[in-house]
C-alpha cells in the first residue's frame, strides 16, 4: 500500500468577523454550533485544524494591528503592543473551542505589520521597512507569547498572507528575497532566542509563482527554520504542489486558504468540484492540512474592510444573531474533517474519468475513501482492497466518504 504524507488537521479560517458573529450569539446557541464543528459526536464534523489573522484581516469590520501608533508616530521597542482588539472576540471563542478540542491546531497569518513599519505608512500595500525587520519579528514573538499566555498555543505563523497581493485592506508586499532575509536574520534567530517552537511557513499564496517558495527553500540561511510552504488555490493548480515537494521533500507543504462557493443558495449545493479541484487536489499533491475560507459571515458576506475587504465571502456558514445555515464549504469539509482525523497518512487510490479519489489510513486502522463524481450523470464503480470489492453509484455532481 504507497503511503504519502500525513494529514494534521483540516478546518477553516475563524477570522475576525467570524469571531464577531459567533460572540453575538446566544451562549447555549453558540456552545451548541461549537459542538457541531469541533467534536466527532452526532453530527459533529470534527475540525481539527483553525487559521487566524494576526491583526485584522480583509474579514474584520475594521483594521487594526497589536501596535497601531498616531500618524508621524513609532514604537519599535514594542512597548504599546497588546493584544486588547481580540479580547472581545477571537480569544474568547478559540478558548471555548479549546475545551472542546485542547488539542486543535492553529495557523496564525498576518495580513500586515502595523502601517508605521511600512514604507508607505499605510494599512494597504506598502513594503516592511529594513530597519523594522527586527521589531516586525519581535511583534510577531510578543504575539505567540501573548497567547500562550492566554492558553492558545500557536502551532505555526506565516510571514504575511498572500505577499504578491497588495489589493486587500490591509495588505502588505513581501517579496521572496525580503522573506528569506527577514526569516534567516530575523524571525528565525528571534524564535531561537525566545525558545519558541512554532513552525514558519512560507508563502502562502497561489501556487502559479513557486519560484517565490523555490527560492527561499533554496537559501540555507532561512530554509533551516522554515517547516514548508503554505499555498492558496486562486491562481494556478495543485499540481504545482507536487512540483515543489518533489524539490524538498523533507519540507512540508500546507493549503491554507482557498474559498469555494458563492452566494448560498437555498436549493442545490454543487459540493463535487470544490472537494475534487481543493480537498482531493491538495491532499494527492502532498498538503498536509486543508483551511478553507473563511468560518462564518452574515448574509450579506459581513463583516469586511472597506476599500478591499472580500464582498463575496460567504463563509461556511451564514449567521444571523441565533440562526445558522449550512453552506458548500461546510459540508465539503465535513466528507473530509469528521474521518479523516490529525495523524491520518494518504495512502495510493485510483481515479477514474470524472471519479476523482483520495484515500487515508486513520490511527484507528480504518480506511476513509472520498469520491467525487464531477460529471453531469451517476457512475458506478467498484471500490477494491485487498481483494474485497464492493460497488456503489454515485449521482452526478455529489461526494461520497467510504469507511471500513
Amino acid at each position: 500500500m504507497e503511503q504519502y504524507q500525513p494529514i494534521e488537521g483540516l478546518g477553516f479560517a475563524l477570522t475576525g468577523g467570524s469571531a464577531q458573529l459567533l460572540m453575538q450569539m446566544t451562549p447555549e446557541r453558540r456552545a451548541a454550533l461549537l459542538k457541531r464543528l469541533f467534536t466527532t459526536e452526532g453530527d459533529g464534523i470534527g475540525v481539527s485544524y483553525l487559521r487566524v489573522s494576526i491583526g485584522a484581516s480583509d474579514m474584520n469590520d475594521h483594521v487594526y494591528s497589536y501596535d497601531d501608533m498616531a500618524p508621524g508616530e513609532l514604537d519599535p521597542n514594542l512597548t504599546k503592543f497588546s493584544l486588547a482588539p481580540d479580547e472581545t472576540t477571537v480569544i474568547p471563542v478559540l478558548k471555548e473551542i479549546l475545551a472542546i478540542d485542547p488539542h486543535i491546531k492553529i495557523l496564525g497569518s498576518p495580513w500586515s505589520a502595523p502601517a508605521w513599519m511600512k514604507t508607505n505608512d499605510m494599512v494597504k500595500g506598502g513594503n516592511l521597512k529594513p530597519e523594522f525587520y527586527g521589531a516586525y519579528a519581535e511583534y510577531l514573538v510578543k504575539y505567540i507569547e501573548g497567547m500562550k499566555a492566554e492558553g492558545i498555543s500557536i502551532t505555526a505563523i506565516t510571514v504575511e498572507n498572500e505577499p504578491l497581493n497588495p489589493k486587500n485592506t490591509p495588505s502588505m508586499v513581501v517579496f521572496a528575497q525580503e522573506e528569506a532575509t527577514f526569516i534567516g536574520k530575523y524571525l528565525g534567530p528571534a524564535f531561537e532566542k525566545a525558545r519558541i517552537t512554532t513552525e514558519i511557513q512560507i508563502y502562502d499564496h497561489n501556487p502559479d509563482v513557486t519560484s517565490y517558495p523555490l527560492s527561499i527553500l533554496a537559501d540555507p540561511v532561512a530554509s533551516k527554520y522554515v517547516a514548508g510552504t503554505a499555498f492558496h488555490l486562486y491562481g494556478g493548480d495543485s499540481s504545482a504542489l507536487t512540483a515543489v515537494h518533489n524539490e524538498y521533500p523533507n519540507k512540508n507543504l500546507y493549503l491554507t486558504e482557498q474559498s469555494v462557493g458563492g452566494r448560498p443558495s437555498e436549493t442545490t449545493i454543487d459540493i463535487a468540484e470544490p472537494v475534487s479541484r481543493v480537498l482531493i487536489g491538495a491532499t494527492r499533491n502532498w498538503a498536509r492540512n486543508v483551511l478553507l475560507w473563511n468560518l462564518a459571515a452574515d448574509s450579506h458576506a459581513d463583516p469586511h474592510t472597506n476599500d478591499g475587504g472580500c464582498t463575496a465571502c460567504y463563509g461556511a456558514i451564514t449567521l444571523e444573531g441565533d440562526s445558522a445555515s449550512f453552506n458548500v464549504a461546510y459540508y465539503a469539509m465535513a466528507h473530509f474533517a469528521k474521518l479523516v482525523r490529525p495523524g491520518s497518512v494518504r495512502i495510493g487510490s485510483t481515479e477514474l474519468e470524472q471519479l476523482q479519489t483520495a484515500a487515508f489510513e486513520t490511527p484507528k486502522g480504518e480506511v476513509v475513501l472520498v469520491v467525487a463524481n464531477t460529471g453531469n450523470f451517476p457512475k458506478t464503480f467498484q471500490i477494491l482492497y485487498h481483494g474485497q470489492s464492493i460497488t456503489s453509484t454515485l449521482h452526478s455532481e455529489s461526494v461520497a466518504t467510504y469507511v471500513w
